[in-house]
C-alpha cells in the first residue's frame, strides 16, 4: 500500500484549496465591482479622459486589496481549523465539510453585501454602512419598495448567478484539493516533517497577516482613507469593499465612547456656538442656548402656514438653477414670485434628517436616528412653538406614518394630526409609498378647509415621496421627458403647481404663508465624496398677501434655520433652544452638513469634507475643482471645522443633557 508518510514532504492540501478559494473569491468581488463601475458609467466622465485608464486602473488595485482583506478575515478560522486536522490526521470527512460550508456561505454573504450596497450607492454615492440597519424596524416596508422598484433589485440577478457558481467552484475544489487527497492519511511525522510544516504553515500566515493588514510599510492597517488617493469622487469609492465599510462602521457604532458626538470639549463647544449664533446673555438657567426672540412689531394677523417637504427636489432639478429641462415650472414660478433663499442646504441625506431639522432646528449627527430614539425627546419646535400661539397642526405623509417613527415622534413633539397611508382610499394607493403626490394635496384641501373653519390658524406639513422609487406617473398626467426619473420631477413639480391652484381659490389663501423646501436633494453630480446637490435645496417663502413683493436671498443656510426665519416673517416671539438662526438678521460664515458617516462645511469659495473613519479634504467648490487644497490654506480648513464641530457637540450636548424641550 502506498503511504503517503513515506513520500517526500508536498505542500500540505489544505493550503493548495485556501489558495484556490481566496482566487475564486478575488474574482467574485473584482466581477461586482465591474458591475458597479458599468452601473455607474455616466459618473466616469468626472475623470479627465487623458487620467481616466491609470486612476480607474489604480482604483481597481485599491479594491483588490480591501478585497484581499475581507477574504483574509474570512480563511483564518478555515486556516486554523484545517491545520489542526491536517497536523492531526483527521480520517472523519464531516469537519472538513463544515469547514468549506463556512467558506461558502461567507463568501456568498459578501456577495450579498456588495449586491445591496451596487443599489445604495447609487442612492447616497455612499458604501453600505452602519445606517443602513436605521430601517431594521421597518423591513416589510424597505421590501416592498425594492420589489416595486428595478433599480433596487437588478443586482440579485448577477448575486444569483455568482453566488451559484461560487458554490459549484467552491465544492470542486474542496473535493479535488481535500476530498480526492485523503486528508486523514497526510500530516507531519518526525522533527523534519514538523518543521517543513511550521515553515508552511509560518510562511502561509505571514501572507493572510499581510494580506489583512491591507499593507506593509504604514504602522496601521488599511483605512477608508486608504481609497482616497486622487482628486475624483467615483474612483476613490469604487475602491472600497462594502463588506469593510460596513463592518468596520458597525464596529465603529457598537463602542460607547463613539456612539455620541465627541468632536471636542462640550463646554468649550457651548461657548462658541453661543458666539456664532449671537445668543446673549443666558436668558434661561440651566440651558446655554435658550434666548427670547422678541419681534420689534406686533403681528396685525396669524398667518395659516403650509410647509411642503419635497422629497429629494435638489437645486440641481430646477431651471433656476441651471436645469435645461424645463423639470419644474411651476416651483421655479413661485421662486421667481416669492422670497427665494439660493444658498440653503439639508442636514443630511435621509428623509428624516430632512423632517427633524426642518421642523426641530436641530443638526443631523452622523448616523443618528433622533426620530427613532427609544426615550424621545420633546422638542421645542415649530410645531410645539405654534400651538403655543394658538394654532391647530397636522402632518401629511403619503405613506405609512409609521416607516421612520415620524408618525410617533411628531405626536410626541406638538403635532395633533398624522393623515397618511391608513386615511386614503386603498383603490388610491400605487405603490409601497402610498398615494401620488397631486392625491395626497387634494384630500388634504377638505382638511385645511375644515382647519380654517375653527377661525384658529393652522400649521400644516407636507411630506411628498413621488420623486423616490418606486415611481409610479398616473396616466392622467403627461410628462415631456422621456426618463422615468424626470417624469417624476415633472410629475412633483406638477402636483404642486395644481395644488397651488386649488388653494389659490379658497378664502384661507390670502392669510397663509407657503413654505417649499427639500427633505434632502439627490447625488446627480458627485464631483465629490459628499455630492453637494445631495443638500443643495431650494427654500422659497410665499404668501403674496402678505410677504412684500419678490425677494432673492443669496445669504448661507440650512433646514436648521428654517423655524428660526419663519417666524421672524410670522412676527411672533418665542424662546428659542434650537440651532438655528433667523436668516433675515444673521448671516452665517458657514453652514455644515452630514451624510451618515462624514461632515461637510461650506462657504462660497471653500467645502471641507471631514471624514469620520479618517481624513480631510478642502474644495473649491463654484468652480467644481476636484483638486485638494488642504496643505495650502489649513487654517481656513481649521476654521470651518471648528465652526461646524462647535455646534454639532453642542447640539449632541443639549439632546444627552435632555434641554431640547419647554
Amino acid at each position: 500500500m502506498n503511504d503517503r508518510r513515506n513520500q517526500p514532504y508536498h505542500i500540505p492540501f489544505h493550503l493548495t484549496y485556501l489558495f484556490k478559494v481566496y482566487l475564486a473569491g478575488v474574482v467574485a468581488f473584482t466581477l461586482f465591482r465591474l458591475i458597479q463601475f458599468i452601473a455607474e458609467s455616466g459618473r466616469i466622465p468626472t475623470v479627465p479622459e487623458g487620467e481616466r485608464f491609470l486612476i480607474f486602473l489604480r482604483a481597481f488595485w485599491i479594491g483588490f486589496r480591501f478585497d484581499t482583506v475581507i477574504l483574509a478575515y474570512i480563511l483564518l478560522v478555515p486556516f486554523v481549523a484545517l491545520s489542526l486536522f491536517y497536523a492531526f490526521r483527521m480520517k472523519k470527512f464531516w469537519p472538513y465539510r463544515w469547514v468549506n460550508g463556512f467558506v461558502l456561505f461567507f463568501f456568498v454573504a459578501g456577495m450579498a453585501v456588495y449586491a445591496v450596497d451596487i443599489p445604495w450607492f447609487h442612492q447616497f454615492h455612499s458604501r453600505l454602512n452602519h445606517a443602513v440597519f436605521q430601517w431594521t424596524g421597518d423591513g416589510g416596508f424597505i421590501f416592498r419598495m425594492i420589489v416595486q422598484e428595478p433599480r433596487y433589485f437588478w443586482t440579485a440577478i448577477p448575486l444569483t448567478l455568482l453566488a451559484t457558481i461560487l458554490i459549484i467552484v467552491g465544492k470542486r475544489i474542496f473535493r479535488s484539493s481535500i476530498l480526492d487527497k485523503f486528508p486523514g492519511r497526510s500530516g507531519p511525522s518526525g522533527w523534519k516533517g514538523w518543521m517543513k510544516f511550521i515553515l508552511f504553515h509560518g510562511v502561509f500566515f505571514s501572507l493572510m497577516f499581510i494580506g489583512g493588514r491591507g499593507r506593509l510599510a504604514q504602522k496601521s492597517p488599511i483605512r477608508v482613507g486608504t481609497a482616497f488617493f486622487s482628486s475624483y469622487a467615483f474612483p476613490n469609492q469604487l475602491g472600497l469593499n462594502p463588506v469593510f465599510t460596513l463592518t468596520q462602521s458597525m464596529m465603529e457604532a457598537s463602542r460607547e465612547k463613539n456612539r455620541p458626538v465627541a468632536l471636542m470639549d462640550p463646554e468649550e463647544a457651548l461657548s462658541l456656538t453661543r458666539e456664532y449664533l449671537h445668543i446673549p446673555a443666558q436668558d434661561s438657567p440651566g440651558n446655554p442656548l435658550a434666548r427670547w426672540i422678541i419681534p420689534a412689531e406686533a403681528p396685525e394677523i396669524r398667518p395659516n402656514v403650509v410647509l411642503v417637504l419635497m422629497e429629494s427636489m435638489t437645486t440641481a432639478k430646477m431651471g433656476r438653477y441651471g436645469n435645461q429641462a424645463w423639470l419644474t415650472p411651476h416651483l421655479d414660478s413661485l421662486a421667481s414670485r416669492g422670497w427665494a433663499f439660493d444658498s440653503i442646504f439639508t442636514a443630511g441625506i435621509h428623509t428624516h434628517n430632512g423632517v427633524y431639522s426642518t421642523l426641530f432646528s436641530y443638526p443631523a449627527l452622523f448616523e443618528q436616528h433622533q426620530l427613532k430614539q427609544v426615550n424621545m425627546l420633546k422638542y421645542h419646535g415649530l410645531p410645539a412653538v405654534l400651538k403655543e400661539h394658538g394654532y391647530q397642526t397636522a402632518y401629511f405623509t403619503t405613506h405609512d406614518d409609521q416607516f421612520d417613527n415620524i408618525g410617533g415622534f411628531l405626536s410626541n413633539n406638538g403635532v395633533d394630526r398624522i393623515i397618511s397611508q391608513q386615511d386614503f382610499p386603498p383603490q388610491e394607493v400605487l405603490s409601497t409609498l402610498g398615494v401620488p403626490d397631486d392625491f395626497l394635496f387634494r384630500f388634504s384641501v377638505p382638511l385645511l378647509d375644515e382647519m380654517a373653519a375653527t377661525g384658529k390658524p393652522f400649521l400644516a406639513v407636507f411630506m411628498t415621496a413621488s420623486d423616490h422609487g418606486p415611481y409610479v406617473i398616473p396616466e392622467y398626467f403627461h410628462p415631456r421627458s422621456s426618463r422615468i426619473r424626470e417624469q417624476a420631477v415633472e410629475y412633483a413639480d406638477w402636483s404642486i403647481g395644481r395644488f397651488m391652484e386649488i388653494c389659490a381659490r379658497k378664502e384661507w389663501f390670502r392669510n397663509t404663508l407657503f413654505v417649499f423646501i427639500a427633505d434632502h436633494g439627490a447625488p446627480l453630480e458627485a464631483v465629490y465624496d459628499m455630492p453637494l446637490n445631495y443638500h443643495h435645496t431650494p427654500l422659497v417663502f410665499y404668501g403674496p398677501d402678505i410677504l412684500e413683493g419678490s425677494r432673492t436671498y443669496s445669504c448661507l443656510g440650512g433646514q436648521i434655520d428654517v423655524f428660526p426665519t419663519l417666524m421672524g416673517m410670522l412676527k411672533l416671539p418665542y424662546l428659542n433652544k434650537t440651532l438655528g438662526v433667523d436668516l433675515l438678521l444673521h448671516e452665517r460664515p458657514y453652514i455644515y452638513f452630514c451624510a451618515d458617516n462624514k461632515y461637510g462645511v461650506l462657504d462660497d469659495k471653500f467645502f471641507l469634507v471631514v471624514r469620520k473613519s479618517g481624513g480631510e479634504s478642502l474644495y473649491r467648490h463654484p468652480a467644481r475643482d476636484p483638486a485638494d487644497y488642504l496643505n495650502e490654506y489649513p487654517e481656513k480648513a481649521d476654521e470651518m471645522k471648528r465652526y461646524a464641530a462647535a455646534q454639532m457637540q453642542a447640539a449632541q450636548w443639549m439632546i444627552i443633557n435632555r434641554k431640547t424641550g419647554i
